[in-house]
């Protein structure tokens, strides 16, 4: 839904000389430039599934790497997603034109069956996945670093499976799209994201990918999850950081947040 501070699923996580995005949603682009992220550095760009408020700005990120930057970006960027992910990329490429995997620059494309891994080149990170009800291909992500591990529901219904997939996070990056009672299982809401919770018992749970039709904004939800679990919870706002280290998650909200 049109909104003016909050942007379609988009998430930076660097290490050490890796920037890795999950997911590309409108407005991922824009979000960049004003939350000071080092976008021409991208490394990987890691796709849960292919709803357009999870994609859609993934072509306008290509673009911009082959146009925007300069000198030239030289480095590869790696494009990871479910099975399909080829022929996804192949029909973009169809659609905006050949930049897409010839932007001047070397696009490895990989396909991640679920239950299966990613490995960093430089052995900086595994990325290993999980599929969820919501999709046929969609998969949840949990991204494993030397000292901690960063879970990523993208769009799940409720699972034990994948809440099990989730347990010894540091954080957990969570979708809570619709309010109880549940209108449909390939999405979560307020109760079933803190049974989810609960069983995956992260450090910190941070609830996104809100319908503002549903709620008046991700505090409401966040507020709702906490009286039904133990496991602390954050509200996702545009510009939240958070370090993940041996000491636990620690974060930051935008100034204009407090």
């Amino acid at each position: 839904m049109p909104d003016a501070t909050r942007r379609s699923p988009a998430h930076v996580v660097t290490i050490h000389d890796a920037l890795v995005l999950f997911d590309c949603g409108p407005g991922t682009l824009h979000g960049f430039d004003q939350h000071g992220i080092a976008w021409p550095d991208l490394t990987h760009i890691v796709i849960s599934h292919y709803h357009n408020d999870h994609v859609g700005d993934l072509a306008a990120v290509l673009f911009a790497l082959k146009h925007g930057v300069s000198p030239a970006r030289t480095d590869p960027l790696n494009l990871i997603g479910p099975m399909g992910f080829r022929g996804f990329i192949s029909r973009l490429a169809d659609a905006f034109g050949p930049y897409i995997l010839d932007p001047g620059f070397e696009v490895c494309v990989t396909e991640v069956a679920a239950g299966s891994s990613f490995v960093d080149s430089a052995n900086l990170f595994r990325i290993r996945s999980c599929h969820t009800p919501h999709t046929e291909e969609s998969l949840a992500w949990r991204l494993e670093g030397e000292s901690w591990v960063l879970g990523y529901t993208g769009d799940t219904g409720p699972s034990v499976e994948v809440a099990n997939f989730m347990l010894d996070c540091q954080v957990l990056i969570a979708e809570c799209a619709l309010s109880d009672p549940p209108q449909t299982n390939i999405h979560l809401t307020p109760r079933t994201l803190a049974e989810f919770a609960t069983i995956a018992t992260p450090e910190l749970l941070i609830v996104t990918h809100v319908y503002p039709f549903q709620f008046q904004g991700p505090e409401e939800v966040a507020a709702q999850v906490q009286e039904w679990t133990p496991v602390p919870t954050l509200a996702a706002v545009d510009g939240l950081r958070v370090t993940l280290g041996s000491e636990g998650p620690d974060w930051t909200y935008p100034p204009n947040l407090g």
